[in-house]
């Protein structure tokens, strides 16, 4: 099996967590709003639950991949094997995407919201965006990595 370094893992965990923190304060942004709002339709309510849940996603990434971030950064006092990595990687990843999945959701919800006819534009563009990335993400292949010491 192919071992990615723990350079690349320390880049990207440093990549997501920055990532991750960014659409975390988006979605608090958009409860306080929605918090502050007088309007208590279920569409309102609905858009609540679901940015509520891709925030809490996005903070639980921040911090597996600040786990991630502090076993692989040089210096630290334990040897690091990758499968100390995995559950991390796991949940890190999971829940990133979970939060990407609901902040699509609310995007749509919002759409609704303003009008009857764009969320169903929005869900023809989005399942052939997401098609087009699962069909590349299947075809993905992981190319072998060698060390030469």
């Amino acid at each position: 099996m192919t071992e990615i370094p723990l350079e690349y893992w320390n880049k990207l965990a440093s990549q997501l967590i920055t990532i991750s923190s960014l659409l975390s304060g988006f979605s608090i942004a958009v409860i306080a709003n929605l918090l502050v709002n007088e309007s208590n339709t279920k569409i309102t309510n609905s858009i609540l639950k679901m940015t509520t849940i891709a925030s809490g996603c996005f903070l639980v990434s921040v911090f597996a991949m600040t786990k991630i971030l502090m076993m692989t950064t040089e210096g630290h006092p334990t040897k690091i094997v990758d499968s100390d990595l995995t559950f991390p990687k796991l949940i890190g990843t999971f829940t990133f995407l979970i939060g990407i999945i609901s902040l699509s959701i609310v995007i749509g919800l919002s759409m609704l919201s303003k009008s009857k006819a764009s969320p169903y534009k929005l869900t023809l563009i989005l399942s052939f965006v997401l098609s087009d990335y699962f069909s590349k993400f299947r075809d993905c292949k992981l190319k072998t990595y060698k060390i030469y010491a």
